[in-house]
C-alpha cells in the first residue's frame, strides 16, 4: 500500500470545532454536545464501541449501569437510528461511515463485499492505534479468516450463547462458557495491556445479546422483568393499508411479551460487562479520555403490526439506543441530544476525535460538530428472490414528522448485488406527529390530489436522489 493510500492525521484543532458548535443554530441548545472544548483532551482518545445485536429502544431497564455511565457522564441521543435494519449491513455502516448502497454489504450473506481499505479500523491502526475486535463481526464471515486491520481479536462464528467457536488471534477453537462473559473477559485483557502499552486503542465489542434465541446467563434465567402491555401498534386492528407480508403477519402481544422478557434477561449480562469495562478504565486512569459509543445494530418490533422481527421500515425496527461519553473531549456532563443521528455517524465521529482525515468518502457526519440533518435515508434489500412472507427491498425517507417508503421489485443475487426490475411495488406515508405508531398509511387509496397535498412527488424525488448519493 502506498503512502497516498494511508489516512492522513488531521491538524484541525478541537478548539475551533468547539467554537463552531457553540456558534451553530441548527441544533437546539439542549442538544448541542460540544459545549465544552474538546481541546481538553491532552492526547488522542481511546475508543470503545459497544454494539449489541437486535436491541430495540425501551430496554433501558436491563442496562442501568450502562445508562448511568454513558448518559450520566455523556450524551443520550434521543433519535438514534440504523440506516439498514439488518446485522451485516448495519455493522458495515459502522465500520465505513457509509450507507449500504455505498459500502456494498446489502444483505447478511456477502460480508466480503465490504471494501476493507475504507474502514475505521484500518484508519485507526495505520494512525498508530492498537485495535481489537471481540465477539460478532459480520454475518457469513468464515471463522477461519482473520478480520482485517485488527491487531487482536476473539471473533465468534457461528454466534451462539454458550460454548462458542472462536477465531482466537488466528486459532479456531471452542471456548466453554457464556459468550457475553467470554467476550467481556477477553476485552478486559485487551484493556489491561494499556498499563504497559502507551498507544491509544480501539476496541469493538459485539456480544450476541439480545438476538434470538435470547438465552440468558443461568443466574438471570428466571429474573422477573417489568410488565409490558404493548402499544397501539400491537396489534393493529386493521392492516389492510399495509403491504402483503404485514397483512399476513400473525405475531401476538403474548409473543412480544415473551420475546421482550428473553431479550431483557440477556441484556443484564451485557450491563455487567459494561460495568466491568467502566471499572477497568477507572483503575487504569483512562476513563476520562476514552470515547465510548454504545448502540444496537438494529431495532426490533414487538409484534407491531403483527411483525415480530426487524427488516421493516417501521420505527421500532430502525430506532436504537444510542449513547456517547468522552469527558476529556467535553462530553461528560450528562446531556441530551435531539438530532437525528445514525450508525453512519460513528466512523466520522471517531475519526475526528482521533484527528484523522479519512481518504474515502463518508455519508455520515461527526457528532462532535454542529451538523444536523432534517431527514435520514433508511434502506433494506431482500436476499434472494421474493418470498411471500418477506418484505420487498425498500428505501425510506425518515424525518421527525413524516416517513415515506417505497418497496421495489429488487433482491440481491448470488454475488450480493441488486437484481430485478426495480419497479415500485408498494408505497407508504405516515404522519409521525398525528400518527406516531404508524397505523394509517396515507397513500392507501390516495388520489393524485391527495399525494400532491402530502408532498409525495417531492419526497419521491428526494428519496431517488438519496438512494444514489
Amino acid at each position: 500500500m502506498s503512502r497516498n493510500d494511508e489516512p492522513q492525521l488531521g491538524r484541525r484543532g478541537f478548539l475551533a470545532g468547539a467554537a463552531a458548535v457553540a456558534a451553530a443554530t441548527a441544533v437546539p441548545a439542549a442538544a448541542s454536545i460540544a459545549a465544552a472544548p474538546a481541546a481538553a483532551a491532552a492526547t488522542r482518545p481511546n475508543v470503545l464501541v459497544i454494539l449489541t445485536d437486535d436491541q430495540p429502544k425501551h430496554t433501558e431497564w436491563a442496562t442501568p449501569n450502562t445508562v448511568a455511565w454513558l448518559t450520566g457522564n455523556g450524551v443520550r441521543f434521543t433519535d438514534g437510528h440504523v440506516t439498514t435494519p439488518l446485522c451485516a449491513p448495519s455493522r458495515s455502516s459502522i465500520f465505513s461511515g457509509r450507507y449500504a448502497h455505498n459500502h456494498g454489504v446489502l444483505d447478511n450473506g456477502h460480508p466480503y463485499n465490504l471494501d476493507q481499505s475504507a474502514t475505521l479500523q484500518r484508519a485507526l491502526k495505520q494512525a498508530g492505534y492498537r485495535t481489537g475486535l471481540f465477539g460478532k463481526y459480520l454475518n457469513a464471515w468464515n471463522v477461519a479468516d482473520n478480520p482485517p486491520h485488527f491487531e487482536e481479536w476473539l471473533l465468534e462464528d457461528p454466534v451462539v450463547y454458550n460454548d462458542g467457536t472462536y477465531n482466537d488471534n488466528g486459532t479456531v477453537r471452542t471456548i466453554a462458557g457464556y459468550s457475553t462473559t467470554v467476550i467481556r473477559n477477553r476485552t478486559l485483557a485487551f484493556l489491561d495491556k494499556a498499563a504497559t502499552d502507551s498507544r491509544p486503542w480501539f476496541a469493538f465489542v459485539a456480544p450476541k445479546a439480545s438476538h434470538e434465541p435470547n438465552t440468558p446467563e443461568p443466574k438471570y434465567a428466571d429474573t422477573a422483568v417489568p410488565a409490558w402491555n404493548g402499544r397501539p401498534s400491537v396489534p393493529e386492528a386493521d392492516r389492510s393499508d399495509k403491504p402483503e407480508w404485514i397483512r399476513d403477519a400473525g405475531a401476538t402481544l403474548a409473543d412480544a411479551q415473551a420475546l421482550r422478557t428473553r431479550q431483557l434477561r440477556t441484556l443484564l449480562s451485557v450491563d455487567d460487562a459494561v460495568q466491568a469495562f467502566h471499572d477497568k478504565l477507572a483503575a487504569l486512569g483512562q476513563l476520562d479520555n476514552t470515547l465510548v459509543i454504545y448502540l444496537g445494530d438494529n431495532g426490533y418490533t414487538w409484534a407491531d403490526h403483527g411483525w415480530l422481527k426487524k427488516s421493516v421500515p417501521y420505527l421500532p425496527s430502525v430506532e436504537v439506543p444510542f449513547y456517547l461519553s468522552w469527558p476529556a473531549g467535553g462530553l461528560g456532563s450528562g446531556t441530551t441530544d435531539n438530532r437525528i443521528v445514525a450508525n453512519i455517524d460513528i466512523a466520522p465521529t471517531v475519526l475526528e476525535a482521533a484527528g484523522i482525515t479519512p481518504n474515502w468518502s463518508l455519508d455520515g457526519h461527526s457528532l462532535l460538530g454542529p451538523y444536523s440533518r432534517d431527514h435520514l435515508l433508511v434502506e433494506w434489500w431482500e436476499q434472494g428472490v421474493h418470498q411471500a412472507k418477506s418484505p420487498h427491498t425498500w428505501s425510506s425517507y425518515l424525518s421527525r414528522t413524516k416517513q415515506y417508503t417505497e418497496y421495489y421489485k429488487l433482491h440481491t443475487d448470488a454475488d450480493g448485488r441488486p437484481a430485478g426490475t426495480g419497479a415500485v411495488a408498494f408505497r407508504e406515508y405516515y404522519d409521525l406527529v398525528a400518527d406516531p405508531y404508524q397505523l394509517t398509511n396515507r397513500l392507501y387509496q390516495a388520489s393524485p390530489a391527495d399525494e400532491q397535498a402530502l408532498g409525495v412527488p417531492a419526497l419521491a424525488a428526494q428519496l431517488a436522489a438519496d438512494r444514489t448519493s
